[in-house]
Formats: C-alpha cells, sequence, structure tokens
C-alpha cells in the first residue's frame, strides 16, 4: 500500500511538502529570473514581458489543467493498487497533451499581432512580445508533455524526483538566459527572444530526464497502449477530469489579462510594474504553494482509497497553515518591498507603483491560498466542476466587478482594492463549499459501505 494512504497525516504532508519547497522556489525563480534579465534591456523589454505573462499563464494552466486531470487518475489508480492503469493512462496522457500542443501552437501563430493588441500592446512594445511568443509557440510541445510527466511524478508521491528536476530546469534557465540574451560562449545578443529560447532549451532537457524517470523508475510508460478504442476511453477520462481543471485554472490568467487590460490605460510603466510585482509576490505563496502541489495526489489516493478522514485532516491543516503563514508573508512584505523594488527597476513612476501594488493586496495572500486549496481538494474528490466554479465565483462575480469598480471610483489603487477584497472574500467562499462537498461525499460512501464492514474509514484517522 503507498505510504499516501497509511502512514500519519501530517508526516505524509510534511514529507511530501519539503522537498518540493526548492522546486516551488525553482519556479518563481525561473519566472524572476526571466524578468531580470529583461529588464536590464529597458521599460520597453519589460512591459513587452509583462504582455506576454497573462497569456503565457493562460496557455500554461490549459495544459496544467489537463496534466492535473491526468494526475488525479493516475493517482487514484495507484492508491486502488492499479498499476496497469496507471500506466495506460499516463501513456495516453501523452498523446492527449502532444496533440493540444499543436494547435495551440497553430493558433498562437495565427491571432499573436491581434491578441497581444487587444491587450493593449503598441509600437516597439507589440514588436517584442512577438518576437518573444513566436519562439515560446515554436516550442510549447515541449513544454506541455513535461509539465505533464513532472506531475504524474508528484503524483506518485516521489515529490523528491520532481523537485529535482524543477531545480535543473532552472539553473539551467540562469545560464541559458545570460548566454542566449545577452551573447556570450559564441551566441548572438538576441535580447527578449533569447529569454524565450533559454526557457524552451532548459524545459526539454528536464523533459528528457522526467521521461527516463517515469518509464524506468515508475512504470508508468507502456508499449501496449496503441488501441485506439482504449486510448479513447482513456482521453474521454482525462478529459472529463481535466477540462473542468481547465476552465478553473484558466481563469486566473484570464483574470490576469483583464486587470492587465485595466491597468494598460496608466501607460507602460504601469504594466510593466504589475508584471514585475506578480514576479515577486510569487515568493509569497513559496511555501504555501509546497502544500498546494502535495494535496492534490495526496487527497486523490486517499480518495482511492476511501480514506475520507485523511482527506478531512488534510484539508483542514492545510487551510490553517495558509491564513497564518500569508498573514506573516504579508508582513515581511509591507517591510521590505521598497528594497525589492530596487532590484528590478529603477523607473521611479514604475517603483512607486509596484509597493503600492504589493502593499494593499499583499494582506489577501493567505485567504488567496485558502481558496486554492479548496480548489485542490475538490479535484482530488473527483469534483473538478467544483473547483471550476469556486474560480468562477472568483474571478466573474469578484475579481473582475470590484478592479473596475476600484478603477471607476477611486484610481489605480481602486484595482489593487479591488484584489484584496477579491481575495478575502474567495477564501471565506472556499472554506464553506468545500467543506459542504467534502461532508456529502462521505455521507454518500458510509450509505454506500452499509453491509461492507471494514471497506470504509471515516473516523478520525491518524
Amino acid at each position: 500500500m503507498s505510504k499516501l494512504v497509511k502512514d500519519s497525516v501530517l508526516k505524509t504532508m510534511i514529507r511530501m511538502a519539503v522537498p518540493m519547497l526548492a522546486g516551488t522556489f525553482a519556479l518563481n525563480a525561473y519566472n524572476l529570473t526571466d524578468t531580470w534579465f529583461v529588464s536590464r534591456l529597458g521599460t520597453d523589454n519589460l512591459a513587452a514581458m509583462s504582455y506576454t505573462f497573462p497569456v503565457v499563464m493562460l496557455l500554461g494552466f490549459v495544459l496544467r489543467g489537463i496534466s492535473t486531470g491526468s494526475m488525479a487518475l493516475v493517482a487514484h489508480a495507484l492508491g486502488g493498487k492499479r498499476q496497469k492503469t496507471a500506466a495506460r493512462l499516463t501513456t495516453h496522457a501523452i498523446f492527449l497533451t502532444s496533440g493540444i500542443s499543436i494547435i495551440i501552437l497553430i493558433a498562437g501563430f495565427l491571432t499573436v499581432n491581434l491578441l497581444f493588441a487587444t491587450l493593449g500592446a503598441s509600437g516597439e512594445v507589440l514588436v517584442l512580445t512577438r518576437k518573444y511568443m513566436y519562439i515560446w509557440y515554436g516550442g510549447i510541445i515541449f513544454l506541455s508533455v513535461q509539465i505533464l510527466i513532472c506531475d504524474i511524478i508528484i503524483g506518485t508521491g516521489n515529490t523528491i524526483q520532481s523537485s529535482l528536476l524543477m531545480v535543473s530546469g532552472t539553473l539551467a534557465n540562469v545560464v541559458l538566459d545570460y548566454i542566449m540574451i545577452f551573447g556570450h560562449l559564441g551566441f548572438p545578443a538576441m535580447g527578449i527572444r533569447g529569454a524565450a529560447l533559454a526557457t524552451i532549451s532548459a524545459q526539454t532537457l528536464v523533459l528528457l530526464a522526467a521521461l527516463y524517470i517515469v518509464h524506468h523508475k515508475h512504470g508508468l510508460i507502456t508499449l501496449v497502449s496503441f488501441n485506439f478504442k482504449r486510448i479513447l476511453i482513456s482521453w474521454y477520462r482525462i478529459l472529463r477530469m481535466g477540462i473542468p481543471s481547465v476552465l478553473s485554472t484558466i481563469l486566473t490568467p484570464i483574470s490576469a489579462g483583464v486587470v492587465t487590460r485595466i491597468v494598460s490605460g496608466y501607460g507602460d510603466p504601469t504594466v510593466a510594474a504589475c508584471g514585475v510585482a506578480s514576479r515577486i509576490e510569487m515568493f509569497a505563496f513559496m511555501i504555501p504553494m509546497t502544500v498546494g502541489m502535495s494535496m492534490v495526489p495526496f487527497v486523490a489516493q486517499n480518495f482511492g482509497a476511501k480514506r475520507f478522514d485523511r482527506i478531512r485532516i488534510a484539508r483542514r491543516g492545510a487551510m490553517i497553515f495558509a491564513l497564518v503563514f500569508g498573514f506573516a508573508a504579508a508582513g515581511v512584505f509591507f517591510v521590505t518591498i521598497k528594497h525589492l523594488a530596487v532590484i528590478f527597476t529603477s523607473d521611479p513612476e514604475v517603483e512607486n507603483v509596484l509597493i503600492r501594488y504589493i502593499c494593499i493586496t499583499c494582506f489577501g495572500y493567505g485567504f488567496l491560498e485558502v481558496h486554492r486549496y479548496a480548489g485542490f481538494c475538490m479535484t482530488g474528490i473527483h469534483e473538478p466542476l467544483i473547483s471550476a466554479l469556486l474560480n468562477m465565483v472568483r474571478v466573474f462575480a469578484l475579481l473582475v466587478p470590484l478592479s473596475l469598480l476600484g478603477s471607476i471610483t477611486i484610481g489605480l489603487s481602486g484595482v489593487f482594492y479591488g484584489r484584496l477584497l477579491t481575495d478575502i472574500l474567495s477564501g471565506i467562499i472556499g472554506v464553506i463549499w468545500s467543506g459542504r462537498v467534502l461532508k456529502s461525499k462521505v455521507s454518500r460512501a458510509i450509505l454506500l459501505s452499509r453491509g461492507n464492514s471494514g471497506q470504509l474509514i471515516v473516523g478520525s484517522g491518524n
């Protein structure tokens, strides 16, 4: 039996989360490294990078939604001791992700000018944005399969391997950024195009290592999975889980795009500042993210083993942790943001907006993580539609209208206050809604298990 369903909840969550700390630090460093190097090229390049952020995040979250659905199914199969099913799902998920990547590549090339002009980019900034995205789209198949395989590794419960891959990718990206952006070791200075090429190259290296691990170490790629009927069945199961996850995850970058469009009316320096701020604040989510990345496989495997008691303990503990850590991070950011701002920009206007953004929004970080944990828990118990609905409420009922209202009534600061209020309210809604859904699941499971004593454990757990 997997350790995810038999060891103590606290011990298991710590064992999964701690190794991921290095991995999540690496993911955040990835974005910050690109941003810092590009910032050396000037405000136009930094603004162009900021325009790419919501689109890259959107497409990344589309792919992440598919991989999360795949991971939940694979983890559920592993929790139920069905290794062959897990291997078949993994292999078929690779086929599906590759096909989706090709569609994104074609659509991206055809719409790049219209899309970024709609977001507000123009002139030289639009030209720079286009240069970055052409290269990024060209390598999306390597990025997408890498995301999938690393998530599958997390689904096995072996977060150490996944974390090592993330760290390796970040280190490779730092070196390649320096070489390709500025031109060293015989490479021409590629500017913002070098940032995109460095990302693609680093992720391709990670992909090769991840494929080796998932096949040779975990036996989750099978060479007897080319039956077309079985492929279609697997795709149906993956998409049934993945599409709600996609809808859930893409709402975050969609909302980021809407907010970017709102703040673009205040000028390119404001867009640049918000782009940098969104990367800096990722460090507030770094440690909570390690818990979040562990929740889906933990919940999914325990759901497969019918250990609802362990799911309830993990959900409650994770949400308490999110609030405590969120307020601590807010205090640190509030005190240090002036010193952090000067690292990323020498433009006083950009610096002023950056400081204002962080000082206002930081007090909602803990509530935002609670909201995310609620969604992770719903995905793990095969209720991805509830996770999607939680995000729909956050974006369409709260973030967009409150940001617009704040911009109209107060100005730029009103946009930031709208985000703060959104995070607080969405966290409260997430706690209440996810708790009711989980309670309903447990009640139904008890009814179904009557007469099958010993097959379901719903007590306090260990």
